[in-house]
């Protein structure tokens, strides 16, 4: 291991307007080691032991996240890490590995009131590595942040897409087959005799029935009971096909009287072929209607994508309805509050007035909010999400609470530091309370939290015309 000097001290960056015999008290007070490549220089909760300076090697900073290995920075020769003057850091927030055969200089962090107080310029330069590295690190980690909450969103938003786009395909492959049906209801049809007083009255059966004024709400149940009431109908008056009837017919309310009514003005032979043609035309109403309704609910979930991102706007503040923005949270995170079986309760106040507030960036207020809560509510019994709001004056406020455990007192003060997380490693950066803060400040509001056994509340409050 080769004796580090001042001249070399003086060629990095960091320390190039560094006084020499300022380097040298540096220099004379260090420790100087070497790391064997793949070995640790520390992990995260490792408590800051000094300020290392890398002369020779290569140093990787990542975190492990869902398994995966994420690189925050990397250190070459030249560069400082560890604790700093002034930091408020006391612990590792990643781990960091050699790459390769590295060769350090470690000041004392015990030794750093005294550089602070004797050595100005060494001082200053130190502090300019803090300030620029808590720069680049919030930038990344607010970039990671967006990244995460984003596949989050992702991931509900697919399962949500998943299930009405199977319908529509599902829908339109059965639509296509069953329309090939159709030319043999059209022979039965046309090859018996109707005369124009029931082709009328038909006519107005069929309408009557697609308007579904007479469409009942049944029970798994009584839907049951009341298909083989119509069977046992079908049965009795020699419908070919009945089992296949049945189904529409309850599912269009359709009664026994119903059908009694039409075969009493029908001749009898020509009954049977009359009610497999309207079958076919209920089940093709059924098919696009269901089609139809999956294509709906596909245009809803990308109009509160578009809605939650805010995508067509600018940057600027504008009036908008708050319930807006909450519901399309609630809509990008239905698919985790309904996998953790969580009950949702909304107590808004349709009355209050629009707010003038930047859109998209409120959304992320209430996307960490309100997944955060959900997370707390993981593995509760009954567990229960309250979103409410009200008017206070010239103030709006909205409470997102849970009835989880709580969150502890002594971390109660620091729940809104940047980088600080109750989430296991790779879950969490520790951003998304720092971002509400951030966004809320933003608006000229402010955000408390009041938390015990079965109740957290988080309390948002913003002037109306922030």
């Amino acid at each position: 291991m080769k004796d580090v000097t001042v001249q070399e001290l003086q060629s990095m960056e960091v320390f190039r307007d560094v006084p020499g015999d300022q380097l040298q008290w540096m220099i004379d007070r260090s420790r100087h080691y070497e790391l064997e490549e793949r070995q640790y220089l520390s992990g995260p909760g490792d408590p800051l032991v000094g300020t290392h300076v890398v002369i020779s090697g290569h140093i990787e900073l990542f975190r492990l996240q869902s398994n995966s290995k994420h690189i925050i920075s990397e250190f070459v020769p030249g560069n400082v890490t560890g604790m700093l003057p002034f930091s408020r850091g006391k612990t590792g927030i990643a781990y960091a590995q050699c790459t390769a055969s590295t060769q350090l200089m470690t000041f004392p962090g015990e030794q750093l009131r005294e550089l602070v107080v004797t050595n100005y310029e060494l001082t200053q330069a130190l502090v300019t590595v803090m300030t620029s590295r808590v720069r680049e690190y919030t930038e990344l980690e607010q970039q990671n942040e967006k990244m995460m909450a984003l596949g989050k969103l992702s991931a509900g938003l697919a399962h949500e897409l998943n299930n009405p786009a199977a319908a529509l395909v599902r829908g339109s492959a059965l639509l296509k087959k069953h329309l090939q049906l159709q030319p043999d209801a059209f022979r039965k049809l046309i090859s018996i005799h109707l005369s124009k007083e029931e082709i009328e009255i038909i006519n107005e059966k069929m309408f009557a029935i697609l308007s579904g004024s007479s469409q009942p709400v049944l029970s798994m149940m009584q839907r049951s009971e009341r298909e083989d009431e119509i069977l046992d109908w079908l049965d009795s008056n020699q419908i070919a096909e009945c089992d296949y009837m049945a189904e529409n017919i309850v599912e269009f309310g359709i009664t026994e009287q119903d059908l009694e009514e039409l075969k009493s003005k029908i001749n009898k032979n020509d009954f049977s072929p009359v009610l497999f043609w309207i079958n076919l035309n209920l089940t093709t109403e059924r098919m696009v209607t269901d089609i139809h309704e999956s294509s709906r609910r596909i245009a809803e979930l990308v109009g509160s994508v578009k809605r939650f991102t805010h995508m067509d706007r600018g940057g600027e503040k504008e009036l908008t309805d708050i319930h807006s923005g909450i519901q399309n949270t609630l809509t990008m995170l239905n698919y985790k509050i309904k996998k953790g079986n969580v009950k949702l309760v909304r107590e808004f106040d349709n009355t209050l007035p629009p707010i003038k507030a930047m859109v998209g960036e409120l959304n992320q207020v209430w996307t960490n909010l309100i997944d955060n809560a959900v997370d707390a509510l993981e593995n509760q019994p009954d567990p229960q999400l309250t979103i409410s709001t009200r008017r206070e004056k010239e103030f709006i406020k909205v409470s997102v609470c849970d009835n989880g455990p709580g969150i502890p007192e002594e971390i109660r003060t620091r729940i809104f530091d940047p980088f600080f997380t109750t989430k296991a490693i790779g879950q969490g950066t520790g951003l998304g309370l720092d971002v509400v803060c951030r966004i809320v400040k933003q608006h000229h509001g402010s955000v408390t939290l009041q938390s015990k056994p079965g109740q957290t509340e988080f309390l948002v409050c913003f002037p109306i015309n922030g």
